[in-house]
């Protein structure tokens, strides 16, 4: 007999809840007590050694590269092209608002995979390998930083300029993690402190530099602004987020930004030049389990307007997972690239031909080359390729186990909780990572057929619990159906 837990509707939507509170990755924030861990818990692995070295002092950095190094293989650049090499969901945290201390360590351990731990380091290599791609643009479509605060954006900020110093234009968006967040906080030994978080006005002038003192129009109503890159190009950067009074995870644009929207989207057509429509939230219905905190709330109305003037691709990010899709098959195309701070550590490079057609695929960060070549001791980043894998791994392993670990056998209120056993949570969570990773970084499909026939997943078929974790599960199997990492449209 198939033993199934049956969740009601609130309980269900408490867990839906608690799974989105940090974007539509997904996560679970089940608290962990101070210096305790379930034995068949896994933990990341910290270098060893009282003081570990993160990055290697500023003096010690060499300039940025104007070349590309003989090593590094970059994409010859199609002739009529326009190349944007895109970045999303950095979660930056400034250095100092963190130490390798028990609450921050946690934070990493128990997260969605983002590794905030060597954050620095990944934004510095991806900064280099910006430039080293020829690229015309570098949009950061939103979620700059950890949690909104001041002084991460403010450090993000200042590492920019070297790119903009390169002659590559750097333009940003805020994502729902970036204004009036209260969850802004410093980490430092086993406690959380607030810290100082960011309103709109102050976003705005911290990345001046960076679209909105240069924007061609800038919307009245939100962070939204155009940007002329060239005389045939128009970015139309999109404020999707609500943040009035405090920051919500979903995304919705305002009406009088719809007009605002609309105008440009006019004198651009007039102006004969192809537009580039850029968001943090998603057009599409790109996660069918997360779509009312993904999806841009009644985008409808923004397909139609794009799909009236042939606008063919649009860019976000947000879900932390490496997808695109068309709508309805022959409509407008939507790339997702995934978070920048989660392994595999990538980022989207397009070609964007003066036929509106276009090519687009992602690229990881060589964490290894970038180390070496600046002479950094941490093992980890010296082996960047062999460490990030298996701690993706087993943060998504501790993710599910989390959820489970509390499962007890009872009945109570018509509602049946479901005792497993602890080999059963390890295999279950297993499984689960594996599937997971793998999804992130856009290539379910190469996994997928061989995870389910492991015992494990027909255990999360036959329990479907946790059922929010089951019916993300399910749906990644469902849609791993190709490689997410490349797409080319004639």
């Amino acid at each position: 007999m198939k033993r199934r837990i049956k969740i009601k509707g609130w309980i269900a939507a408490v867990a839906a809840a608690a799974v989105l509170a940090a974007g539509c990755g997904v996560r679970t924030d089940t608290p962990v007590e101070s210096g305790a861990t379930a034995p068949e818990e896994t933990t990341i692995a910290q270098t060893s050694g009282a003081e570990k070295p993160t990055h290697p002092e500023p003096s010690t950095i060499e300039p940025f590269p104007t070349e590309p190094p003989e090593t590094e293989t970059v994409a010859e650049k199609p002739a009529h092209a326009t190349r944007v090499v895109l970045m999303t969901d950095i979660h930056y945290l400034a250095g100092s608002l963190r130490d390798e201390g028990e609450a921050f360590t946690t934070m990493v351990n128990h997260g969605d995979g983002k590794l905030v731990n060597y954050v620095e380091e990944i934004v510095d290599a991806a900064l280099e390998e910006a430039i080293s791609q020829n690229a015309d643009v570098l949009i950061l479509s939103g979620d700059l930083s950890l949690n909104g605060e001041e002084d991460s954006h403010k450090e993000l900020a200042k590492k920019l300029d070297k790119v903009e110093l390169a002659g590559i234009p750097v333009l940003v968006i805020p994502g729902n993690h970036d204004i009036n967040n209260p969850k802004a906080a410093g980490y430092q030994g086993k406690d959380i402190y607030p810290a100082n978080n960011t309103d709109p006005a102050e976003f705005a002038e911290i990345y001046g530099e960076y679209g909105y003192d240069e924007a061609n129009s800038r919307d009245s109503n939100s962070l939204s602004y155009t940007y002329y890159l060239d005389q045939d190009t128009c970015l139309l950067m999109l404020d999707t987020c609500q943040y009035e009074p405090r920051n919500q995870v979903g995304g919705m644009i305002k009406t009088e930004t719809y007009e605002w929207i609309e105008q440009q989207l006019d004198e651009a057509e007039k102006a004969g030049m192809r537009v580039l429509p850029v968001a943090h939230h998603n057009l599409l219905d790109e996660s069918k389990v997360y779509v009312d905190d993904c999806t841009i709330e009644h985008s409808d109305r923004l397909i139609d307007l794009l799909e009236e003037r042939n606008i063919p691709l649009f860019l976000s990010g947000h879900l932390h997972v490496q997808h695109f899709m068309q709508h309805d098959d022959i409509g407008i195309y939507e790339v997702v690239t995934s978070s920048l701070a989660t392994p595999p550590c990538q980022y989207g490079v397009l070609d964007y031909m003066s036929d509106e057609s276009f090519s687009y695929h992602t690229r990881q960060v060589d964490m290894e080359r970038w180390a070496k070549r600046h002479h950094v001791t941490d093992e980890n980043l010296l082996s960047f390729d062999t460490y990030s894998p298996p701690t993706l791994n087993k943060i998504f392993y501790n993710q599910a186990y989390d959820a489970m670990k509390d499962s007890k056998e009872e009945e109570k209120a018509g509602d049946l909780f479901v005792k497993l056993t602890p080999s059963e949570k390890q295999q279950m969570s297993q499984v689960y990572a594996d599937i997971n990773a793998a999804c992130y970084a856009g290539k379910a499909v190469d996994v997928v057929e061989e995870a389910k026939e492991r015992p494990a997943y027909k255990m999360w078929q036959e329990y479907c619990y946790p059922a929010v974790l089951f019916e993300y599960l399910e749906y990644i199997v469902e849609d791993a159906v190709k490689d997410y990492n490349v797409l080319e449209v004639d």
